[in-house]
């Protein structure tokens, strides 16, 4: 891989990076706290192939002004072969070298979904109890609240600040292997690759049919009902539905308020 390849695989790297990130296509790989460190690598990126280009032109320029090709040295004597018979010779670059296209055509071609119910029902609930409490909810008969923060007020308050209210939260639909319905938001640290899902159970008058991966807005109340998750034991909550019904994919499909 000669130096124009090497900034030209960098160029397109930068504009993918860039494209992601000024788009809601970043939202899939990382939270969105980072999005200015994203765009920043894209930008040094895209500088870098650019300085590449240029001094690769200068020592082109400066090769023609003293007469020697491009990829050679000015040698003499023994060094240019002059007793041994042979003559200068440029060292090729590692073929293994343009495996580093790979991660390009994989930013470019592939634009993977973001996780999904697959990936929350092999992976265990990461619902956390939170150490300074819970915030007083706010007044109404129905109150809006994250799918995390319903279930850290069933699981860890005993639903103490949920009776005689109506709640409403969406979610991601999975279906456990016992046909149990839940809800399931994915929780991010920092990006996809860490992301663990928090789930609640769905009972009560929940839709006949149920799609995993599909997003659903449930009202009901608490109840006391909760399970155990397979994977890791931690504590599954649930809801008593009393109205349910589907709604489109949020922009963030992520959750980012679980650990603080």
């Amino acid at each position: 891989m000669n130096r124009q390849a090497q900034a030209a695989v960098l160029l397109l790297t930068g504009g993918a990076i860039l494209h992601t990130g000024l788009t809601d296509l970043y939202l899939r790989y990382v939270k969105a706290g980072l999005r200015p460190l994203l765009l920043a690598a894209g930008v040094v990126l895209i500088a870098t192939a650019v300085a590449t280009v240029w001094y690769d032109y200068r020592g082109v320029r400066a090769e023609s002004v003293t007469g020697t090709e491009p990829g050679t040295e000015s040698v003499t004597g023994v060094e240019s072969g002059a007793v041994t018979g042979t003559g200068p010779h440029t060292h090729r670059e590692p073929r293994v070298a343009w495996l580093l296209v790979l991660p390009l055509l994989a930013l470019v071609l592939v634009a993977p979904p973001a996780l999904g119910s697959y990936s929350a029902m092999r992976t265990g609930t990461a619902l956390q109890e939170q150490p300074w409490g819970f915030e007083d909810l706010p007044p109404g008969n129905t109150v809006r609240l994250s799918l995390v923060d319903y279930a850290g007020r069933a699981a860890y308050d005993h639903g103490r600040s949920l009776e005689d209210r109506r709640i409403r939260t969406a979610g991601l639909v999975a279906v456990g292997d016992d046909g149990t319905p839940y809800l399931v938001r994915m929780a991010l640290s920092c990006c996809a690759a860490d992301a663990q899902p928090v789930k609640i159970g769905l009972t009560g008058r929940t839709p006949p049919v149920l799609r995993p991966d599909t997003w659903l807005e449930v009202t009901g109340t608490y109840t006391a009902k909760r399970t155990r998750d397979p994977v890791n034991d931690g504590i599954i909550p649930f809801l008593a539905v009393t109205e349910a019904k589907p709604v489109s994919a949020p922009r963030d499909p992520y959750d980012e308020s679980w650990n603080g």
